[in-house]
This record gives structure tokens, sequence and C-alpha cells, in this order.
């Protein structure tokens, strides 16, 4: 082989070399797919002093919003975690608390009393129950140089501000997991619209006369 062939190979070994392209990752079909909600586990708990007698004011307060945040997350156990001991006043309290939940309309069976290891005696009484919460991601920590992108692929940020703001927003976390049944519709308002179809008459219901009117008849 004479030096020109192993010139020339050499050339066509270097040209195969320089146009192949580093292995890309798949690029996502919209830069919202890189980001998606996801759920962790969490507790909703509220910590309550320990008394000598009756549930404050306040802690009655705290324990009817427990309630009705137990009652829109349709948790099936309320856990009541009382300061482990001999403390006469912290099992008061928890048997109070007890009370004050089934007096709101829990059953017994969906509470449960429980301790928990404390260095204090009269360390609180804890009472929640164990939900998720909707991860929000973190944003714009590593944008890279947007003005280098000559594979045109969407830098890896876009995307995320939108994820936080569902995630931070959603009103029941758990629909992240699995959306929840639709209601049954209201077959008697269709028999109705159907009858007035049927018959020549409006189907839609009558307008309200403030609708129709001037705005500035409105209360400012």
């Amino acid at each position: 082989m004479t030096i020109r062939t192993l010139a020339a190979a050499a050339l066509v070994l270097s040209l195969g070399a320089c146009a192949t392209a580093p292995a890309l990752e798949p690029e996502p079909l919209n830069p919202t797919s890189r980001w998606t909600l996801q759920v962790q586990p969490s507790a909703d708990q509220i910590a309550l002093a320990v008394r000598e007698g009756a549930l404050s004011p306040n802690q009655a307060s705290a324990l009817d919003a427990l309630v009705g945040r137990y009652r829109a997350r349709g948790v099936s156990t309320v856990n009541i975690d009382a300061p482990s001991g001999e403390d006469a006043a912290a099992a008061r309290t928890a048997w109070n608390v007890r009370d004050a939940l089934m007096a709101r309309g829990l059953p017994s069976e969906a509470i449960r009393l429980a301790s928990y290891p404390a260095p204090d005696p009269r360390a609180p009484v804890v009472v929640g129950f164990q939900t998720v919460e909707a991860v929000v991601p973190a944003c714009g920590r590593a944008w890279g140089d947007l003005t280098q992108n000559t594979a045109n692929r969407t830098p890896s940020n876009f995307g995320c501000a939108i994820t936080a703001n569902m995630a931070a927003q959603i009103a029941d976390p758990r629909d992240i997991v699995q959306p929840r049944a639709m209601p049954l519709a209201d077959s008697h308002r269709a028999v109705v619209v159907f009858d007035n179809y049927r018959q020549g008459r409006q189907t839609s219901a009558p307008q309200e006369e403030l609708v129709s009117g001037r705005v500035t008849q409105a209360v400012e």
C-alpha cells in the first residue's frame, strides 16, 4: 500500500469521525411532558396542649377545622397520639379529644389512640391523619446557556413553572393519583328539557331581569 493510499484512507476515517454526532436523549413531545405532577406522603396534624380540665375554645376550633379537612380528604382514620408516661392530665386530654371527635360525627372505629415517647409528660397531644401532598418542583436553578442551542432542543426548565403552579393550586392532591368519579347526571332535568322540546316550548331557564338590565343598575 502506497503512502498516497494510506493518506486517503486516513482522510476518509477522519471525515467519518467528524460526521458522527453524539447520541442525544429523546426530546419530549412538548416542554410540559418533561415535568409531571407527583405526590408524596404527608400528615395533617395539630398539637393540643395538655389541660387539667376540658378543651379550650381555641382547641375546639382547631378540631373543627381538622374534622373539616378530614371529611374533605375522605381518609379513614384519625390518630390521637398522647405523650407516654403516667401523667393523668395528658391521658385525660387525649380522651377529651376522642370524645370531641365523636361529638363531631366521627365513629369510634375511625379514631385510633396511641402514645409516643416524649421527654416531657406534658408534651402536647398530637391529632391528625395521613394524607398526601403535591410535590412542587424547584424551577430556575440551572438554565444553562440559552444562546448555544445548535440541536434546537428546549431548555430543561421549560414547563417546570406550569407544573409548579398546578401543584401549588390543586385543591385535592389525591386527584393527581386517580381522578374522582363523575357524579350522576340529573335525569329528571333531562326529562323536563326533552318534554319542553317535544312540545315546542323554551328549553332553557328564563333569564333574570337584572341580567338583561343595564350595567348601571348593578350594586357597586
